[in-house]
């Protein structure tokens, strides 16, 4: 249904900015029975949703910026889905002259959240509330439950939150939607989300390569093997549209799908902006940063078409005596590989919440992600628990489940990379993830030895193990030690 512009002052929330993803949590509110306000740069794109979608609810369509404002009750919500960057801080400029303190200005693009901590200080200097919201799901999560992470102020979610936990995706009777925490928390952790994101496609990709190397396999084939994965501990969204898209066959060729699709992975950003803050942060995300590294090849067309067939591989014929064992083995590898990359993701979570102060609950965040988010799976609810049982959890991979889970795998994971390293297939998430795995559970690692190299060139100290203190030796004098 649609009320006239004029009818001021009757929407329960605004929606600005109506391309797909905007268009679609529009109708997403109407259909949970909320007035919603819409606004678009251009009227027609605004006309056309209440056309096509008045069954869904009831819409305020308007035209102007100021109609828009005008037909939300107090305090006023507003949720802008433009894109990130230019485009979002050109529409909070035209809106926030129109608003009243008090009222709740709502971010949910893909916003990079040093962005959002600019943004949610310069408004809370006017008395608005701003509210950065990573929302995960898709166009299709969007219109039918998404998960959603807000950040900003827990009176602004007080408002807020009972709203957008009604159009979240639902798990066990829960909303997938929970307060994050104060500032840029909730834009941090939907950037975290996606480079888990990226770790775990690149791992499923990788374990696709595997068993068409290994074992000669069809795209049909593997498609099988992921169909059947999914119906176990591997259980996610990902790998039931992995076994979909390998089993889809191309309408104009009769090839699979899969084999007529160029091999360059695009980016938005996401994946390269959770590297960066990690190295920021001092955060190892291993797994994380060899699948955004990953992509970055797959394009390196001009450096791929050079070294192919140039450079020596030095390898043997595969051939895999029992496939049954290998496929087994490959399971085992990549959900040993996918745990380490959430280990890591929820590392970087919490180094973050420290550094920042925004007490972040790493137990709600695998709550909210089992439903609606492309990265929901079945072993979130093994996280949930796992942060039930121990809140300050310094490490996910030491949890009694996991550490079994994954110690179970060890050996097939093993074999996996080094099977890969022989046959000259590249595996950069599950071979640095296993390296990871050996990094963190090691007595002693060699970094001794790189800290004794910079204090020779460079009197940068170290630490002994025998003694408290710190310490530097004259490697250019007569190789005395003197405490610092």
């Amino acid at each position: 249904m649609s009320v006239p512009a004029s009818d001021l002052g009757t929407a329960h929330i605004g929606v600005t900015g109506l391309a797909v993803m905007g268009r679609n949590l529009a109708r997403n509110f109407a259909r949970h029975g909320y007035t919603v306000a819409v606004h678009n740069r251009t009227f027609a794109r605004t006309q056309s949703l209440v056309a096509e979608h008045a069954a869904d609810g009831t819409f305020v369509a308007a035209e102007s910026m100021a109609d828009f404002v005008a037909a939300l009750e107090r305090p006023r919500k507003v949720v802008i889905m433009v894109k990130a960057g230019p485009a979002t801080d050109a529409v909070i400029d035209e809106l926030v002259p129109l608003l009243e303190p008090g009222d709740i200005v709502v971010d949910a693009g893909n916003a990079h959240f040093p962005d959002t901590v600019r943004r949610e200080a310069a408004l809370r200097a006017l008395g608005l509330h701003f509210v950065g919201t990573g929302v995960s799901g898709g166009e299709e999560g969007a219109l039918n439950g998404p998960s959603i992470m807000p950040g900003g102020t827990r009176e602004s979610y007080a408002s807020l939150g009972p709203i957008l936990e009604a159009i979240s995706a639902k798990v066990d009777g829960e909303p997938c939607c929970t307060y994050v925490g104060p500032g840029g928390a909730g834009h941090f952790v939907k950037m975290v989300h996606n480079g888990i994101e990226y770790a775990d496609m690149q791992l499923i990709a990788e374990a696709y390569d595997l068993l068409r190397h290994g074992l000669g396999a069809s795209a049909g084939e593997i498609g099988e093997v992921f169909a059947a994965w999914n119906t176990g501990d591997l259980e996610s969204f990902l790998i039931e549209i992995t076994a979909d898209v390998l089993q889809h066959v191309d309408a104009a060729t009769g090839r699979p799908f899969v084999d007529v699709v160029a091999d360059a992975a695009e980016q938005k950003g996401t994946g390269r902006w959770t590297v960066q803050n990690a190295l920021d942060l001092g955060v190892p995300i291993t797994g994380i940063a060899e699948a955004t590294f990953a992509r970055a090849l797959s394009g390196s067309a001009p450096q791929r078409a050079a070294a192919r067939g140039v450079l020596p591989a030095d390898t043997v014929a595969w051939h895999v005596p029992e496939p049954g064992a290998f496929i087994e083995d490959v399971r085992l590898a990549l959900y040993a590989s996918k745990v380490v990359a959430y280990s890591q993701g929820f590392d970087q979570i919490a180094a973050a919440s420290a550094q920042f102060g925004w007490d972040i609950d790493r137990g709600a965040m695998a709550r909210i992600w089992r439903g609606g988010c492309i990265i929901r799976a079945r072993f979130l609810d093994r996280i949930t628990q796992a942060y039930a049982r121990d809140p300050e959890l310094p490490l996910l991979l030491a949890d009694p489940y996991f550490s079994g889970a994954v110690g179970n795998g060890v050996a097939a994971w093993r074999r996996v990379v080094a099977a890969a390293a022989t046959h000259g297939v590249p595996t950069p998430a599950f071979s640095s993830s296993l390296a990871y795995y050996d990094g963190v559970r090691a007595e002693r690692l060699p970094a001794n030895l790189i800290q004794a190299q910079r204090d020779f060139f460079g009197a940068h100290t170290y630490r002994r193990v025998d003694r408290e203190g710190v310490f530097h030796t004259e490697w250019s004098g007569d190789r005395s030690e003197t405490a610092e």
